[in-house]
């Protein structure tokens, strides 16, 4: 598939771009001809008009740009749910599944569960769906994520509740059965933020412009102050940041510290429980 593609051209006929990933160029195509990907089996022999052709080589321009395929198509999958996805937040990701997952096995039934920095809501909205019995808060900084983060709680019916807010600013005095965060990790100046996707994320929600922990420490040190006794506090972060995470907690004085890795063997979350 080139980026110029012709009216008349079969989808049998067209030649995956080579270099574009097979999963992107059929997001793509789907996208552009408003095709489910069984249709896209089905009508292999449907040929390609002039408004289709022109609107899928766009498409397929701005991704070999680099464009990431979500922002394109305004929407990537989380959790076995739809979340919609712009410029003004991350792109969720297969590896925060697992913050997820932590986060049921551990949420006591009928609590109440704080994400922070929610972004796309992804988190929060997974959490809520998945456990309707429990009360999900989620905050953000960004006017923007959470305009966002709104309209994927209604798309997937969650009932979440969205705070403004600077970390625990908005939170006051509320107390949590358990606090997630996939927060800024990437430190300042770290090569991979001028590298493929993340050229056209958010920059202040994927670095914390320092160290890449600071976010972490306020998150940790803020923690005691709204978390129930025993309640978990479990976070993303960096593929090499698992002992540093896990020293900011012992020296908190979390209990039971640990780290779980990701599919691919990576340390990627570290939690702790509020001491009683």
């Amino acid at each position: 598939m080139s980026t110029s593609i012709r009216a008349g051209a079969t989808l049998a006929s067209l030649q995956i771009r080579p270099a574009l990933d097979a999963v992107d160029n059929r997001i793509l195509l789907c996208h552009a001809l408003g095709l489910s990907r069984v249709s896209l089996i089905t009508q292999s022999e449907r040929t390609l008009t002039e408004d289709e052709a022109q609107r899928l080589s766009a498409l397929v321009a701005r991704r070999a740009a680099g464009e990431p395929v979500a922002y394109i198509v305004g929407q990537r999958e989380f959790f076995g749910l739809p979340f919609a996805v712009s410029d003004a937040v991350l792109i969720p990701r297969p590896d925060t599944e697992l913050l997820v997952e932590l986060a049921l096995a551990r949420l006591p039934q009928g609590a109440a569960v704080l994400d922070m920095g929610t972004g796309s809501g992804a988190i929060a909205v997974a959490l809520a769906h998945n456990r309707p019995d429990a009360a999900v808060s989620a905050l953000d900084v960004s006017p923007a994520a959470l305009d966002v983060a709104r309209r994927n709680a209604a798309a997937n019916g969650a009932r979440v509740e969205f705070l403004a807010s600077d970390w625990y600013q908005a939170v006051q005095q509320r107390v949590f059965g358990m606090i997630v965060s996939n927060p800024p990790y990437i430190a300042s100046g770290d090569r991979h933020l001028s590298e493929g996707d993340l050229r056209f994320e958010p920059a202040g929600a994927l670095t914390d412009h320092a160290d890449g922990l600071s976010a972490l420490r306020t998150i940790v040190a803020g923690a005691p102050a709204h978390l129930a006794p025993h309640a978990w506090l479990l976070m993303e972060h960096g593929y090499d940041q698992a002992d540093a995470v896990r020293a900011l907690l012992h020296a908190a004085g979390y209990a039971d510290v640990q780290s779980w890795r990701d599919l691919a063997g990576i340390e990627r979350v570290t939690g702790g429980r509020r001491p009683a």
